[in-house]
Order: C-alpha cells, then sequence, then structure tokens
C-alpha cells in the first residue's frame, strides 16, 4: 500500500486484494483494488476551486401536476443555500433550448449572501412550457463551467420526461464531447423520464444516478448532491494502470460504490500504460476489479502482472502523480489448493457485477414480453442478492418479483408492478454492497 497527501486534501491509498497463485498453464488474473482518500472533505479557504451548474427541466410535462415545478424551484433552492461561498454556480432552464436563468450573460456568479439571494429570486420566475432536449441543456453547462478557473467543475441535471427532442445520437455526441470536462449527476422527477437515459449521462460523466418518484423528496436529494459535491476537492483522477510486455488487460470496472464500466475509457498514457478515468475524489472509498491476461509460465515462476498508481490530469494542465501505488503478481504453483482458491473480495464483486447484469436483462425481457426469460435473470438476480447480502437490492426486487425461495432463485413476476418500483429498482440496479473486509 502508497500513500499520497495532497497539501491541505485528501491523503490517498492504494489496497490490493487477490489470490496471485496460478494453475501450471494459468493466463488470468483477478484483483479487487481499494482506493481510498482520507482527511478530506473539509475545505480549508474559499470555494473558488468549485464551479456548479444546476439544470432544471422546465418542460410542459413539469406542470404536472403543477406541485412539481414548484418542487423543482424549491429544491433547486435549498441546493443554492448549500453552496459554499466563492464556489462559482449557475442555473439553466432547460426545455427543448437552454436558456441560461442566473446570472446570465455567459458567466457564472459567485456563492455569497447576495447572489444566493439573487439566485433564488430569478427562480421564482421559473416556468413550464416546451420540449425537452438534454443535450442542449449540457452543452450550455459545459460552456458555462468552462469559463471558471476552477479544478472541480460540476452539474447537475433534473429532468422529469424523454428526450424526445433531440435524437439519441446527438446526445451520445453531445456525452462524449463534455466526457472529462465535467462530471454530473442526473435525477428522475416522477416516472415518465426514460431511465436509460438518466443513467447514460450518468454514467458518461462519471456522476450518479437515481430516481425521485415523489416529487416532494427532491429538496432532501438536492441538498445531498450538493453537500457531497462540496466535499469533492481532487478532480479528474484516473486509475494508471502498467503491464509488462505481452500482457493483456481483459477489463477495468468500477464495482463499489456501483458497477461502472471502464475498460473502454482508456487513454493511453506512455510506454504499456493507460489511465482510467474515476472523476473527483472527496473524503471516500471505491473498489475497481482489474482483470489482466498474462503469458504462461512454468511452476514456480512469478511476475508483476500490473501496477496500479493514481494520478490527477486535468485537460490543459501539468498530470500531477498521486502517489499511492499498488502491486498485482502472478505465481505459477502446482498447490492446487492455492491456485484454486478464489479470492473473497474477488468473488463477492464478481457475483455484484452479474447481479446487475441480470436485473437489466431481466427487466429488458419483462419489458419485451419474454415471461420466462425475465423469470429466469430476475431469480437469478435474487439468488446473487442474498448471497451477497446486498439487502437494499433484495427488497426493490421483492416489489417485482413473488418470491419462492431465494437460495435457489424460484420466483414468480407479480402481475402487477407500480411503475416508481420498477423504474427504482432499473435505477438503482448498479448500486453494490461493499464486501467485508
Amino acid at each position: 500500500m502508497a500513500n499520497f497527501a495532497k497539501p491541505g486534501g485528501p491523503q490517498f491509498s492504494v489496497d490490493v486484494y487477490q489470490n496471485e497463485f496460478l494453475p501450471e498453464g494459468g493466463r488470468e488474473v483477478n484483483a479487487i483494488v481499494t482506493v481510498t482518500a482520507k482527511g478530506g472533505g473539509t475545505p480549508a479557504g474559499p470555494g473558488a476551486s468549485a464551479a456548479v451548474v444546476l439544470m432544471v427541466d422546465c418542460s410542459g410535462s413539469m406542470d404536472y401536476p403543477p406541485t412539481k415545478m414548484r418542487n423543482a424551484r424549491d429544491a433547486t433552492a435549498a441546493a443554492v443555500d448549500t453552496l459554499r461561498d466563492g464556489v462559482h454556480f449557475g442555473i439553466v432552464d432547460g426545455t427543448h433550448v437552454a436558456r441560461e436563468v442566473y446570472p446570465g450573460g455567459g458567466r457564472l456568479a459567485v456563492a455569497g449572501p447576495t447572489t444566493r439571494a439573487q439566485a433564488k429570486q430569478a427562480l421564482r420566475r421559473l416556468s413550464a412550457g416546451g420540449g425537452t432536449a438534454i443535450g442542449t441543456w449540457l452543452r450550455l453547462a459545459d460552456r458555462l463551467l468552462a469559463g471558471a478557473d476552477v479544478s472541480i467543475r460540476h452539474g447537475i441535471l433534473l429532468t422529469d420526461g424523454r428526450n424526445e427532442h433531440e435524437s439519441a445520437a446527438e446526445l451520445k455526441e453531445t456525452l462524449d464531447a463534455c466526457a472529462g470536462r465535467f462530471t454530473c449527476d442526473a435525477r428522475g422527477v416522477g416516472t415518465d423520464w426514460e431511465v436509460k437515459e438518466v443513467t447514460g449521462v450518468a454514467s458518461a460523466l462519471l456522476g450518479t444516478a437515481d430516481i425521485v418518484a415523489d416529487p416532494a423528496r427532491l429538496t432532501e436529494d438536492f441538498t445531498r448532491i450538493m453537500e457531497s459535491t462540496m466535499g469533492k476537492e481532487v478532480a479528474d483522477v484516473a486509475l494508471r494502470v502498467w503491464t509488462p510486455v505481452g500482457t493483456r488487460i481483459k477489463f477495468v470496472k468500477q464495482v463499489a460504490p456501483t458497477v461502472e464500466e471502464l475498460t473502454d475509457r482508456r487513454t493511453e498514457a506512455g510506454p504499456r500504460a493507460g489511465d482510467y478515468p474515476t472523476g473527483s475524489w472527496g473524503d471516500e472509498s471505491r473498489d475497481y476489479h482489474l482483470c489482466v491476461e498474462v503469458p504462461a509460465a512454468g511452476l514456480g515462476q512469478e511476475m508483476l502482472a500490473a501496477r496500479v498508481s493514481l494520478v490527477a490530469a486535468q485537460p490543459d494542465r501539468e498530470v500531477q502523480n498521486l502517489g499511492a501505488q499498488g502491486l498485482v503478481r502472478a505465481v505459477w504453483t502446482d498447490d492446487m489448493a492455492a491456485s484454486t482458491s478464489l479470492n473473497s473480495q474477488v468473488a463477492h464483486y464478481t457475483g455484484q457485477a452479474e447481479l446487475a447484469q441480470a436485473i437489466q436483462e431481466g427487466l429488458d425481457l419483462r419489458k419485451a414480453g419474454d415471461m420466462d426469460g425475465a423469470t429466469a435473470k430476475l431469480g437469478r438476480a435474487v439468488q446473487l442478492a442474498g448471497v451477497s447480502g446486498n439487502a437494499d437490492t433484495a427488497k426493490l426486487l421483492a416489489k417485482v418479483v413473488d418470491v419462492v425461495d431465494a437460495p435457489t432463485g424460484t420466483v414468480r413476476l407479480k402481475a402487477k408492478v407500480a411503475e416508481a418500483d420498477e423504474m427504482t429498482l432499473e435505477t438503482r440496479s448498479t448500486k453494490t454492497v461493499r464486501v467485508k473486509k
């Protein structure tokens, strides 16, 4: 384990959990890499190193019921109140176009008593009307955030409907353009929005996604998001993975607190090294699953399969090595007990990733009318949730299926399922529980 203390910020550490022993001819090495940042979340000075843009859906559907728009205004006002003094911020009105609500003029305001009051006054003028084009909101947020000389750039996006006024390709193009420039938390309010659109925004921009089925809960949720954002101190942290000649990285994925595939997001970082983005960090811990294919070797031989380190790599700025480092090893042995033992961390998170996939596939099959396929997949999900101790996911599954026998995954699809329950399960399907270490 290696540590790095950023002056005035969190100290990073890396721990590697694996079974390094392989049988003769074995080539696949798996490891769980735990990255922890401690001592952050308590900024010493003014918040001039952060900028936040809040994007509020103001399409026509936000007027049904009328309380939804009022709840959105109140939640955004609460988020503004949570801003630290000195943080740059702005508010965007999102419909089929994007409009600056506050402060306007293509710039951001600096949080303080006066600007907070002005922002909340401007929010009172928000009204519902128009369509939905989420990409235009993100593009405007990107332009506003780019103009701030800060290290932490973050967006909070709220929508209640489907992205009907731009194509899926247009939204993807926007997400590709914004990736790495700012992080974004996305929320769907009510039940008329598309889960894959909201989770897609959060995934591409390394933020969180969730459902707020009851608009009255928006204030609580927005306050929690902003508190988390205010705790971020190091931006654009990447896992840098170096592997020796002859090895191949099969995958890199975040496995806690949520499952997030990172393999295809690699950017080259010198000979045999690549960076995998993890976003911004405060006082927190996350787990990553690294799978490496190594050349076959003889019994008794050992090698370094990978070296994992942390870097902060903001666009147009010098890459900062955060110092924390972990080593992944491979040792070939004829001890069958050693080489066939699956590391408990690896086993746990392999099951968690399968759990998320089983839920997604099961719900997709249910929507497509394949009830037998859906029953099988969701039954497997119930089984996996029980084995891993993921009680929250088990409760959500129980609202979609009747559990006959959890250990064997025997379930029956419920004849009637509340739309909010199904959407909550789908939105939160990638949330995992930490393995007990």
